[in-house]
């Protein structure tokens, strides 16, 4: 498992988010807000009025922004970067929007056990260093019945699928390369549906529904009442 300097367990694979490096990946993210858009949506249709919702590592806040803009919500977004969670703050103020962005480590989240109804992750699940842990703590902060969404890359996208996607995003040519170079790395950490199957199997949630989606797949859990004795 990944260290940092001091021997700590890291809450996440690779350089850290903050800085420069966030700001740079926040102005690529502003031409996804119709991914972030749909996403929402599809958030907003599983839950009611005045739910309580978790979107853990929400970057710079685009999808849970846009969510609030849906309906009248009590939403949260975990980040384990500093630079995140200000900026995703200044943009929900900015949108007129209220949403509780605080920093924290999606394997040790600071909630108590049943806060939430839905939790949604996008795009950052192959960053975790102990994706099993990160499930078992989104199972505790759920209600009982509560649903879960997982949105991420499938490792087995072609190249030049990936590479249809960034174009599809108008980007200038050196934002564009960057993209592009970024992906395929990160495919390399992404998971394949089998590989996404058996972390679940693992987890206290113990199975899934996986769907296609793009150039990855939806994960959909619940903390059904069942598993929830048998846990």
């Amino acid at each position: 498992m990944p260290t940092n300097e001091q021997g700590k367990r890291k809450a996440y694979k690779g350089i850290a988010m903050e800085g420069v490096i966030a700001k740079q990946y926040d102005r690529i993210q502003k031409h996804m807000i119709e991914e972030y858009t749909s996403w929402a949506k599809l958030v907003s249709d599983k839950i009611t009025i005045g739910g309580n919702v978790l979107e853990v590592a929400p970057g710079p806040g685009y999808l849970s922004i846009e969510l609030a803009k849906l309906g009248n919500y009590n939403i949260t977004g975990l980040d384990i970067s500093k630079t995140f969670v200000e900026i995703a703050q200044n943009k929900a103020t900015k949108a007129g929007v209220k949403v509780d962005f605080r920093q924290g480590d999606a394997a040790e989240m600071p909630f108590l056990d049943g806060t939430f109804d839905f939790t949604v992750c996008t795009s950052a699940f192959k960053n975790f260093p102990d994706p099993i842990k990160v499930l078992d703590e989104i199972f505790r902060v759920l209600k009982a019945n509560g649903k879960a969404l997982i949105i991420d890359m499938n490792k087995d996208v072609p190249k030049d699928k990936l590479n249809e996607f960034v174009d599809r995003m108008k980007l200038n040519l050196f934002d564009s390369y960057f993209t592009k170079q970024t992906f395929k790395g990160l495919a390399k950490s992404a998971y394949t549906r089998t590989e996404i199957q058996d972390i679940v199997n693992k987890s206290r949630f113990k199975q899934c529904e996986i769907t296609d989606e793009d150039i990855g797949f939806e994960v959909w859990l619940e903390k059904a009442k069942e598993t929830q004795r048998l846990s």
